[in-house]
């Protein structure tokens, strides 16, 4: 492909290069240029990819794309933002795959995985469609699983992922976004038939430096799709719609609006209401507990609806849904008088969204286990801590992903917003956090195990080491058994 059709659409500010070079490949990596390829220098907070110009012009870039001119002396194409010419360039490099399917974005502090899946489901089920998906659990092409190290990933692998999606016959995308992505351009040029918005709460203010400015990027979708359909309960829509000049459409659960929940009921494995809009209405069942079950599924029924899909139809579908993996999962204890719930909860919203949810139900005590991320807000800590002292009948406080940062550090960051309360216990070894729930929980109590959800590693200084923690639970789950056969433990 020759230079200028690769930068079709960029702003060029000054250029040395040859527009009708032919170029083998793009590259934002030193590490993986190639012979023949143009190379993109972006700046990031922690690396300026100006600096490795030198280390791509030797591995043979025959062009640099760039927001200062090189010292070196190789051509270039100087631009006003590397990250939205990388950006253009990947969608021009793989021939626009985003406009030969049906996209759907989810943005919001939670909420966003459980309801692309659910998105997906009905879709599949009801409008015979071809599902892709990017979130953080994993990409899917229909039912192909792929892996995924972050929750949107970077421009160019984005682009290659949407033309497999293309090529393999994929009709829809939907996919978590994330405000680092639409901060950080990773999905810029693309346009979304719907936008959803599911919540703001705390999280990434080491990113975002203030809750406004965490807003403001999440609010970026809005103007990049033809509907933006809202939570109308979230104080923060407000702001979310400041800007927005397409068609919007709300839901709620608490109120009026043009999709709402009436006659809510939440069980110990479900929740039922009715959905009810302008001209429809169905009785919504499902299979995963907790009120925000309500809000995911009337955000994935307006996003259906919108595309076509009558209530009705979306009802059915998500009646035949039974979750996500490490969302609200209930581990199995057969023979035990207790439950273990395994929730990615790791955020205060979630945190306080799950635990009530819990109270809601339990006929025992709500007990949970959780830390905090190292490396990460820590202003969130103590908001955390303040959450389960308030909601928790007793929380066992622990490690998440500690990082670089001491465990015991991080621990004393979230007891701090647990003053006055004597209804806990500390062990920063996590595998022993949740044995010790274990091991003094009474009949009738729900343990919550929150942080990790579907991740299967722990990262620990610079160590990420494997763990499961569905699995530990249920191997804890065995070892206690088998003590209590043998008298050990009652």
């Amino acid at each position: 492909m020759k230079l200028n059709d690769i930068l079709k659409g960029l702003e060029v500010l000054s250029a040395t290069a040859d527009m009708a070079q032919e170029i083998t490949g793009v590259s934002y990596d030193s590490r993986t240029t190639a012979p023949g390829s143009v190379f993109v220098a972006i700046s990031g907070e922690a690396v300026d990819g100006h600096r490795f110009i030198p280390i791509a012009a030797e591995k043979g870039a025959v062009c640099v794309v760039c927001e200062r001119v090189p010292e070196r002396d190789i051509p270039y194409v100087q631009v006003k933002s590397s990250r939205k010419a990388l950006a253009l360039m990947a969608a021009n490099w793989f021939d626009h795959p985003a406009r030969e399917m049906t996209m759907i974005g989810v943005t919001g502090t939670s909420g966003k995985t459980t309801s692309t899946y659910l998105i997906k489901s009905i879709l599949e089920q009801k409008a015979g469609a071809k599902v892709g998906l990017v979130g953080t659990i994993q990409n899917m092409i229909g039912d192909q699983v792929l892996h995924t190290e972050r929750t949107t990933p970077e421009s160019f692998e984005l682009q290659k992922l949407f033309r497999q999606m293309s090529d393999a016959g994929c009709t829809h995308v939907v996919m978590e976004v994330s405000s680092h992505a639409l901060a950080l351009d990773r999905v810029y040029g693309i346009r979304f038939a719907v936008g959803i918005f599911t919540n703001l709460s705390q999280d990434h203010l080491d990113f975002h430096h203030t809750m406004e400015e965490y807003c403001d990027a999440k609010a970026i979708l809005f103007d990049r799709c033809d509907v933006a359909i809202y939570n109308a309960d979230d104080p923060w829509h407000q702001r979310m719609l400041a800007h927005c000049s397409c068609r919007t459409f709300s839901y709620s659960a608490k109120g009026e609006a043009d999709l709402s929940a009436k006659s809510i009921q939440l069980h110990a494995g479900s929740v039922d209401y009715d959905a009810e809009a302008d001209t429809e209405w169905a009785h919504v069942h499902v299979g995963i507990p907790a009120i925000f079950t309500v809000y995911n599924t009337l955000d994935a029924i307006a996003a259906c609806w919108n595309l076509g899909v009558p209530i009705a139809e979306c009802a059915d579908a998500l009646a035949k849904n039974h979750g996500v993996k490490g969302r609200m999962e209930i581990i199995p204890t057969p023979g035990k008088n207790f439950t273990i719930l395994n929730d990615y909860a790791h955020k205060p919203d979630a945190l306080e969204n799950v635990l009530s949810s819990v109270r809601g139900f339990a006929k025992g005590r709500t007990v949970v286990v959780f830390g905090c991320g190292g490396d990460r807000d820590r202003t969130k800590r103590p908001v955390m801590g303040e959450i389960a002292a308030r909601l928790a009948d007793f929380s066992v406080v622990t490690s998440d992903n500690p990082r670089t940062e001491e465990p015991m550090a991080i621990i004393d960051d979230i007891l701090a917003g647990m003053k006055g309360c004597t209804a806990y216990a500390v062990e920063p070894d996590r595998v022993k956090a949740i044995h010790y729930a274990m091991d003094h929980a009474q009949p009738g109590d729900v343990i919550v195990l929150a942080g990790k959800g579907h991740e299967d590693y722990q990262v620990l200084a610079e160590r990420t080491i494997c763990f499961h923690e569905k699995q530990i639970a249920r191997e804890l789950f065995e070892q206690v058994k088998g003590a209590c056969r043998s008298g050990k433990a009652e």
